[in-house]
């Protein structure tokens, strides 16, 4: 089922970019938890295109409705379809997509497996597929609400085109996020990161950069050995994401530079919690959460549609020049940010789940 992400909490996202809609099942949700249409649409708020002059200038609204799973503003426990129409497709700009593969995009390969494709802005490859993420991870995240009330989870731009924002994420808030149109948390650079989005902007080009995440609040005991670690989830959640091309947790790569002497985390005790001195780990431990933050990074491309002209191939097999034509992101980073959190969201609500479903069996046997 390669549309549907999740074990005991799951979603089904459904849609293409230039169609009437897009939108997502979540099945799994459990029944008497507060949820409104205002829940869903503040979250996908932060996610839609043109926001400011560094995203994609195409107007959409994205309003959510609810068309199933609540009654009177709580969730049944059936399943919850929500839907976002679309308002301003225009895939008669894309007419040229039909014959010719862009390059790093998913035309020749959805081709390759399929035999047939949407050339309309990519159909379900376009990063608009990613309201179904959004707004499952909202309800997600009314969900954790519930089970764990001190969870927070934030993610911020840390880097973009080399650029680094150089902040402490064991103080990033919301509020320092959500200050700028880039989602930067560091005011002393923000200049030279938005600089460095808007040459690229004018010359037809694009940039990439990183997506951190740190999970504040998070409880012991979350993650299912051996295949469905913590990590290789969240691994997993993050790779799913248009652009996305690197993932690491704690430590990351740089640990590989450490001795063990360095990067084991020592255990003391505070009052009656286990704590670590330090977190390389990341806060998950054999697969496990182990009570510390949360914390890793996302690496995202350059959007790989230009304006710029590109040597590409024919659906035909000639060698042809590509002039990309289209609304478009320069750096895709800022619009990432909300769809990190959301993913972040969905695994953390169906480890959750897991836990809970554990705990309860243990009790019935004590």
């Amino acid at each position: 089922m390669p549309n549907t992400f999740g074990h005991l909490f799951r979603i089904t996202t459904w849609g293409e970019s230039h169609g009437k809609g897009v939108g997502v099942v979540i099945d799994g949700c459990p029944p008497r938890i507060p949820l409104s249409e205002e829940d869903i649409q503040k979250e996908l708020d932060r996610r839609r295109p043109g926001q400011s002059k560094i995203t994609t200038q195409r107007k959409e609204r994205d309003i959510a409705e609810i068309l199933s799973g609540t009654f009177n503003g709580m969730t049944l426990g059936t399943p919850i379809m929500i839907w976002v129409k679309n308002e301003d497709a225009r895939p008669e700009a894309y007419t040229e997509m039909e014959k010719i593969y862009r390059p790093s995009h998913a035309d020749f390969t959805y081709q390759a497996k399929y035999g047939i494709r949407n050339w309309q802005g990519g159909g379900r490859s376009s990063a608009r597929e990613t309201i179904g993420r959004v707004a499952g991870g909202a309800v997600g995240g009314k969900v954790l609400q519930c089970l764990y009330p001190e969870i927070e989870v934030i993610a911020w731009v840390s880097e973009v085109h080399g650029v680094k924002s150089l902040c402490d994420p064991n103080t990033v808030t919301k509020e320092d996020v959500e200050s700028n149109i880039l989602r930067w948390p560091n005011a002393e650079n923000l200049a030279e990161a938005l600089k460095e989005i808007e040459r690229a902007q004018k010359e037809g080009d694009t940039v990439g950069g990183i997506v951190e995440c740190i999970v504040r609040g998070m409880p012991a005991g979350l993650g299912e050995p051996v295949f469905d670690k913590l990590e290789a989830d969240l691994a997993k959640a993050m790779l799913s994401l248009p652009a996305s091309k690197g993932f690491e947790i704690g430590s990351g790569f740089r640990g590989t530079l450490m001795r063990g002497s360095e990067h084991n985390d020592p255990f003391y005790m505070e009052g009656n919690k286990v704590r670590t001195k330090t977190n390389w780990s990341g806060g998950v431990q054999g697969g496990i959460s182990n009570g510390e933050n949360l914390y890793f990074r996302v690496a995202f491309k350059p959007v790989a549609t230009i304006a710029k002209e590109q040597q590409t191939v024919s659906v035909n097999g000639e060698e042809v020049i590509l002039r990309a034509r289209g609304r478009h992101d320069p750096c895709v980073l800022p619009r990432a940010v909300p769809i990190v959190e959301a993913m972040t969201k969905l695994v953390l609500v169906d480890h959750a789940l897991r836990q809970k479903a554990i705990e309860l069996t243990a009790r019935s046997f004590s």
